[in-house]
C-alpha cells in the first residue's frame, strides 16, 4: 500500500504521546484561514511512500520511540484512509502506538460504506488527535468553508466506539478568541466519556512566507498571533465550560 506523503518528522514530540514518527500526508478539502501548511492541500508534489518503508524507517530509531508511536498528520490523512488504515494495521502488528490526527471531516454517519472503512480504521487506532476548529456552525463554515457537522458526529462516533481522543481548538483573535464560542465548546468537549486531554493552540503567522511562496494571499494577514496569557485564558473558559456539563 502507497500513500502519497508531504513530508515526514522523524522526532515529534506534540502529536501524540512520546516522541513520535508524524506522517504528514498530502490533500485537504478545508481552507482554513489559519492553515500554515497550504503545501499540502492538494495531491501535487510530495512522495509516494510504502507501509513497508514507513515501518523501516520507524524500526531504524525504534529506541527513540520507546515511549511514542506513529501520528499520521496532514494535510487530511483522512483524503488517503486506505493507506491509513494498512499502515496502522501494520504498526500494531508489531505493538507500535498509532495515533490519527485529523478534523473528521470526511466522516459521514449516513453513508454505510463509508463507516465501515471508519470501522476497520479505528479498530487500528490507539488515540485520535481530534481538530474542532470553531463550535459555531455558521462561523465554521466562513473560517474553512465547511460545516462542522461531519466533525461533531465523527466525535460521537468515536465516544460509541470508546477510541480515546483529545480535542485541538486553535485559538484565534477575533475568531475562536470568543468566551461564548470557547464556553460553548467547552459545554460540548463535556459530555465526551472518550475524553482524554484538551490541546488549545495558540494561532500563529509563521505560515505566512509559504502562502507568499505559493503566490497566495494569507487571510488573516491583520490578525495578531495571540499571546501565551490569552491562550491559558482561553483554556481557563474551555474548562469552566466541561465542569458546567458535568456537574
Amino acid at each position: 500500500m502507497i500513500g502519497h506523503i508531504h513530508s515526514i518528522e522523524s522526532f515529534g514530540t506534540v502529536d501524540g504521546p512520546g516522541v513520535r514518527m508524524v506522517i504528514f500526508t498530502k490533500g485537504c478539502p478545508m481552507r482554513c484561514k489559519y492553515c500554515h501548511n497550504p503545501d499540502t492541500w492538494d495531491m501535487s508534489g510530495g512522495e509516494d511512500i510504502s507501509v513497508k518503508e514507513i515501518l523501516s524507517k520507524y524500526n531504524s530509531k525504534k529506541s527513540f520511540y520507546r515511549n511514542g508511536g506513529i501520528t499520521v498528520s496532514g494535510g487530511e490523512p483522512l483524503m488517503q484512509m486506505k493507506f491509513v488504515t494498512e499502515l496502522f494495521k501494520a504498526a500494531k502488528s508489531q505493538s507500535i502506538h498509532t495515533c490519527l490526527d485529523t478534523s473528521g471531516i470526511l466522516f459521514d454517519k449516513e453513508n454505510k460504506k463509508r463507516i465501515k472503512e471508519f470501522d476497520r480504521l479505528i479498530k487500528y487506532t490507539d488515540l485520535v488527535l481530534l481538530d474542532i476548529k470553531h463550535i459555531n456552525d455558521d462561523e465554521h463554515k466562513k473560517l474553512t468553508g465547511f460545516s462542522n457537522k461531519n466533525i461533531l458526529d465523527f466525535a460521537k462516533y468515536l465516544e460509541e466506539k470508546n477510541v480515546p481522543v483529545s480535542i485541538r481548538h486553535v485559538v484565534v483573535p477575533g475568531i475562536t478568541f470568543n468566551e461564548h464560542y470557547l464556553l460553548e465548546l467547552g459545554k460540548y468537549i463535556g459530555t465526551l466519556k472518550n475524553l482524554q486531554s484538551i490541546d488549545v493552540l495558540a494561532y500563529h503567522d509563521m505560515g505566512k512566507s509559504k502562502y507568499e511562496s505559493l503566490g497566495i494571499e494569507y487571510p488573516l494577514k491583520d490578525t495578531p498571533p495571540l499571546s501565551k496569557d490569552d491562550a491559558m485564558k482561553a483554556k481557563r473558559i474551555i474548562l469552566k465550560g466541561i465542569k458546567t456539563t458535568r456537574k
